[in-house]
């Protein structure tokens, strides 16, 4: 009972404790020496605490024995089912409000149809939270096909075509649980910008292994051809990330933050045929060891 009850136990330890110290107490108190009987009675009162006490502390013993400190970097069965509630909540009440919000406004009302993407793009948002947060222990690929299960009837509804690319064909190990989950959220960063700014007709994100100058590495990328980035900035850009400081707004600082979390290499420039090239490189060096870790 006190084991599935913390509680109870730590009253039960409480009150016993309590008990013990009165029984102590009352002996320095009381007039010495105690007559036979009484002395026997507060004897036996003190010996039964003592056996309480100790059996409360034997039940935790084999557990306090079995205990090793944490090396998975899994959370516990606790947190993720405090994640799931968490994540039925987003999508039952944020979900179904930015649904019924939707459904008041004409899709084809030019002067409603921002407000409607807009919304979109909310719920876009929260159902990726929502599958981030029950998908923790998800490969990359595992993770970009739940992004793309959510996003391809959003493209499809812009009129925004789009070639998937993601099908890793050698056993080279991908990065797992929260470098995937970074990155997976790099690629909706990118598909984000594009719904927003970029005014495209075609989408492609690919996923494929190569070989880089610090050897083998994957190549996770997103291509739009729409509007690219502005003239002002194309230059800068050239020279490196400094130049996409100015970009504020459409996320390139939250892209630069996770790849830099987990030690990829963000390269942003611009497209062959016009728009923008996001690519992510992840060397395979830095799959293996958090693959690893997953199975610890």
């Amino acid at each position: 009972m006190f084991r599935t009850r913390p509680p109870a136990y730590a009253l039960a330890c409480v009150v016993t404790w309590a008990v013990l110290l009165l029984v102590h107490t009352g002996v320095l108190w009381l007039p010495q020496p105690l007559a036979p009987r009484l002395a026997w009675a507060w004897y036996l009162i003190d010996l039964a605490c003592m056996l309480v006490i100790g059996a409360l502390v034997l039940m935790q013993l084999p557990r306090a024995l079995q205990w090793r400190p944490r090396r998975s970097l899994r959370p516990s069965p606790e947190v993720q089912q405090e994640r799931q509630r968490i994540a039925r909540d987003l999508h039952d009440q944020v979900g179904s409000q930015l649904v019924n919000a939707m459904a008041l406004l004409d899709g084809d009302d030019a002067t409603q149809r921002a407000a409607r993407q807009a919304l979109e793009q909310c719920m876009l948002d929260v159902r990726c939270l929502v599958d981030s947060m029950d998908g923790h222990d998800d490969s990359l690929a595992d993770g970009l096909a739940r992004l793309r299960h959510r996003i391809q009837p959003v493209l499809e509804r812009r009129g925004i075509r789009l070639v998937w690319a993601v099908e890793p064909a050698t056993h080279a190990p991908l990065p797992m649980g929260r470098r995937a989950h970074e990155l997976t959220s790099v690629v909706k960063e990118a598909i984000s910008n594009v719904l927003q700014h970029a005014d495209a007709s075609l989408l492609t994100v690919s996923l494929a292994e190569g070989l880089g100058a610090a050897g083998p590495e994957w190549r996770l990328c997103v291509v739009d051809n729409g509007n690219g980035l502005p003239s002002q900035i194309q230059a800068q850009a050239a020279g490196g990330l400094a130049g996409l400081a100015g970009l504020a707004g459409q996320g390139m600082a939250s892209m630069r933050e996770r790849v830099q979390r987990v030690g990829a290499t963000l390269q942003v420039t611009p497209a062959e045929h016009g728009g923008l090239s996001i690519c992510v490189v992840v060397p395979l060096a830095r799959s293996r060891p958090q693959l690893q870790s997953q199975r610890a």
